[in-house]
């Protein structure tokens, strides 16, 4: 599985190819431009939410919130943690995914994977532009995050 957020309507190549071969990928908002989650789903089945700079029209057919199905384990993916309304953990998820602050991370919480890809857009402050990748076999998620060259 591939994750992405934060393009700000910008799919860099190195993006792509860190993606390709992804099974599905999911975009964790700030998609920026309608043609970027057209491009990733040429990789992939594409799963995308809505993201605080997600106002334009075409954005109104992008949840705010959504459920992906991952084999037998469910993802709950979400633009800003801090509107996480839910208790994962209690609500049997596998992970939560997120965008929003541009800074990756992976952190478990009571047995919940905890996943925000970076940002994969233009480059802000000194952060590093990345994406995630995650190998899923049977119960076992297995993030990592993949730091881009550009």
């Amino acid at each position: 599985m591939g994750v992405i957020s934060d393009t700000h309507g910008l799919l860099r190549p190195q993006a792509v190819a860190a993606l390709a071969g992804s099974d599905m990928i999911i975009h964790a908002g700030d998609v920026g431009a309608p043609d970027v989650i057209d491009r990733l789903g040429g990789i992939a089945p594409t799963f995308a939410v809505r993201g605080n700079v997600d106002t334009a029209g075409w954005a109104a057919r992008l949840p705010p919130t959504r459920i992906v199905e991952v084999g037998t384990l469910r993802v709950f993916v979400l633009h800003q943690i801090s509107q996480l309304d839910l208790d994962p953990a209690a609500a049997g998820l596998a992970a939560v995914v997120f965008g929003h602050s541009h800074h990756p991370a992976i952190e478990t919480r009571r047995g919940v994977l905890f996943l925000n890809p970076g940002s994969a857009g233009p480059r802000r402050f000194r952060l590093p532009v990345t994406v995630a990748r995650v190998r899923v076999s049977g119960r076992r998620v297995r993030p990592e995050i993949v730091e881009l060259q550009v």
